[in-house]
């Protein structure tokens, strides 16, 4: 089997991870999902996602705790460790200090703007953290948004390196004759809390139905659902300030939670396919009321 058949495979897969993070996830599932044996698929996927993917899962699942820690002030964290997987405070506690090196009630209980955000370690994005007016926060358009088909290229790191993902999506589409308008990039990490270099992206283009032949490019649905979108414009480097400061402001006033599908922006204006870096975009939160 060749490599490109692999990745393709291991894709499916994570793209059935990351629809829901917080979905049963046991690994003869996944093999089915990528049509391998239970064995073949654990060695398949590490080969390609450069580790297991129990550990992937499991790191997965903390940093939506780690949000759902921040964000979620009315779930306990014996509720907050169930839904990401972990059968007792104990082993949730434990594995959650391995990473962010602080309990999480210590994690809970800092304010969220005095953390260590990972993408202030970047010198651009620092400055534009600085420049941002934290006096007001955009306003919000909280509606339903449909089930989204869309092709799609994978990418791991937040950072100008992006751009290779987008040139992918773009030749395979004028290959393919597909529209090109209707762009739209999953956030599946939160930079405030995951370092760049390990953040998910994911460059995706609206399509119709999913692909029958499938290779670099492959496709996946965005879930749909109730959503606060907010439209957001500026350069490079001003993007993840802007989302960092929703999630801290505007979510814990708002009266509404996080929910557990991935975040995405819609661009109407891409800062990694124009000359001048600038974007224009409508950042999509889902979100649920507190029950």
């Amino acid at each position: 089997m060749s490599s490109e058949q692999k990745i393709s495979r291991i894709n499916d897969v994570l793209a059935y991870i990351h629809q829901d993070i917080t979905f049963d996830l046991p690994a003869k599932d996944l093999a089915d999902i990528a049509a391998y044996s239970e064995q073949h698929f654990h060695r398949t996927f590490k080969q390609v996602v450069g580790e297991p993917v129990h550990s992937y899962i499991r790191r997965a699942r903390l940093e939506f705790a780690a949000n759902q820690l921040m964000f979620d002030s009315k779930a306990s964290v014996l509720e907050i460790a169930t839904k990401s997987g972990f059968s007792s405070v104990s082993s949730f506690s434990r594995a959650f200090k391995s990473i962010f090196f602080m309990s999480p009630g210590q994690w809970r209980q800092s304010e969220s703007e005095n953390k260590d955000k990972p993408y202030l370690k970047d010198a651009e994005i620092a400055a534009a953290y600085q420049r941002l007016d934290k006096s007001k926060c955009p306003p919000a358009n909280i509606i339903n948004l449909p089930n989204r088909h869309v092709a799609y290229v994978r990418h791991t790191g937040y950072g100008r390196s992006i751009r290779q993902a987008w040139q992918i999506l773009q030749a395979w589409a004028q290959i393919e004759k597909r529209d090109f308008s209707q762009q739209f990039g999953l956030h599946q990490s939160n930079p405030a809390v995951v370092e760049l270099a390990q953040c998910r992206y994911v460059a995706c283009l609206a399509i119709d139905t999913p692909l029958t032949r499938r290779g670099v490019v492959n496709s996946l649905m965005i879930p749909g659902g109730l959503h606060a979108v907010f439209k957001l414009t500026g350069k490079y480097g001003d993007l993840l300030p802007q989302l960092s400061y929703i999630l801290e402001q505007w979510l814990p006033a708002s009266g509404f939670k996080m929910q557990s599908t991935p975040a995405y922006v819609q661009y109407y204006k891409n800062q990694f396919l124009t000359a001048d870096e600038l974007f224009e975009l409508d950042f999509c939160l889902p979100i649920s009321l507190f029950i």
